[in-house]
């Protein structure tokens, strides 16, 4: 057989002390109703939460001790206490609910808020890092390093032209000189024609 692990001894012993706790304020309810109805005490979920030193919410929620105090007040046979136990029952139940719900919606403030902070703090960050980052002195630096890129393009700009009328020259020129070679290819040739083989060379 097995032998539990810490972790389960710890679990183990946990739910035996819930369950010994809840044993403990069963058996103070029953106490505490065997005396009220001894002595003729209206019995309702606040008095008997009060008298037996537990909470309402343990009352209404625990179905055993709501079944107790629902049996004792059944066997009351006072229809108004029944009457008066059940609104109080309403009352309390509905006074629980809002009290959950508004514990709901603090939290969800909360976590607005906190989320809201840390978002302030980033943003707050960012600013103070802009702020160091363009300082005057910066703001000179980048204004005189603009005003030479502007001079350089400038400069570039002058010297594309330059040599866009250097390379447009070269074309004409060697346009002309295509022209005069194929002027003087055509000369030769004709030279050739008009020079059979074997004559004397031209003077």
């Amino acid at each position: 057989m097995a032998i539990p692990d810490h972790g389960t001894l710890r679990t183990m012993a946990a739910n035996h002390a819930r369950q010994q706790s809840t044993r403990d304020k069963l058996d103070r309810i029953e106490a505490t109703l065997r005396t009220m109805r001894r002595e003729r005490t209206t019995i309702t979920y606040p008095a008997v939460a009060r008298r037996a030193g537990v909470s309402r919410t343990f009352l209404y929620q625990n179905p055993d001790a709501k079944k107790l105090v629902t049996t004792a007040i059944a066997a009351s046979g006072d229809q108004r206490r029944q009457t008066q136990a059940a609104a109080d029952a309403h009352i309390e139940a509905s006074w629980h609910q809002r009290a959950l719900n508004a514990e709901d919606a603090l939290k969800a403030t909360y976590t607005e808020i906190d989320t809201q902070r840390e978002r302030i703090g980033i943003l707050l960050g960012q600013l103070r890092d802009l702020q160091a980052e363009y300082t005057d002195g910066t703001a000179q630096r980048l204004t005189a390093e603009n005003t030479e890129l502007k001079q350089r393009v400038r400069q570039l700009t002058e010297d594309n032209r330059r040599l866009d009328q250097k390379l447009q020259a070269a074309r004409s020129n060697n346009r002309f000189l295509d022209k005069r070679l194929a002027d003087l290819e055509a000369e030769l040739l004709d030279a050739q024609l008009n020079h059979p083989a074997g004559a004397p060379p031209l003077s």
